[in-house]
């Protein structure tokens, strides 16, 4: 069963940290959530939303007999200002990458989460709208404006708008495409 960890701080974007939990449940992952950066449990999103974590991050990682398959980072702020302040989350993003995991961000977090590692460089990436400018012109990492990206091990999304395909991208990393298909197919049948 693939494992995937969603970190969740206080101010994250709710569109974009649960529709990839959904997404990926429905897929047929095992999906932690993780406050990140908080003293509670419970973390509030940009919006009021308030979700119950099912595990601290510390308490995660020193529990964690191995690294999960992907981790997930929503944006929204301060959100991922939040974690990118957590340096036990930042240090978890870095053992992630070094061992080729699946980093998945969306919104401000790659600018504000990943620009402060080297998970970008020499990557395809996008983020919310503007965030970009947040790196140096001598960053090593080429920028698009596309909804969502892969490149390797990372995949990136724009922002709250492209939850969905920043969704489906990662289960077809992780599960292939034609479980995307069929939950994409399902999706649909509902809204019908």
């Amino acid at each position: 069963m693939k494992k995937i960890i969603t970190l969740l701080a206080d101010g994250f974007e709710e569109i974009e940290a649960l529709t990839p939990v959904d997404y990926l449940r429905r897929a047929g992952a095992e999906v932690t959530i993780a406050a990140t950066g908080t003293s509670s449990q419970t973390v509030e999103g940009a919006h009021a939303i308030r979700v119950a974590a099912d595990i601290m991050l510390d308490a995660y990682i020193s529990s964690a007999k191995e690294l999960p398959d992907a981790v997930v980072i929503p944006g929204g702020m301060p959100g991922a200002k939040n974690i990118s302040e957590c340096a036990a989350a930042m240090s978890f993003l870095n053992r992630m990458f070094q061992e080729n995991r699946l980093i998945a961000a969306i919104c401000a977090s790659p600018a504000v989460v990943l620009g402060k590692t080297d998970i970008l460089k020499n990557k395809k990436w996008t983020c919310y709208p503007g965030m970009e400018k947040e790196l140096s012109a001598d960053f090593q990492a080429t920028f698009q404006e596309l909804p969502a990206v892969s490149d390797g091990n990372l995949i990136t999304g724009r922002g709250p708008g492209a939850a969905e395909q920043f969704s489906m991208e990662i289960v077809s990393a992780l599960f292939g495409k034609e479980t995307k298909e069929r939950i994409m197919s399902a999706s649909v049948q509902r809204k019908s």
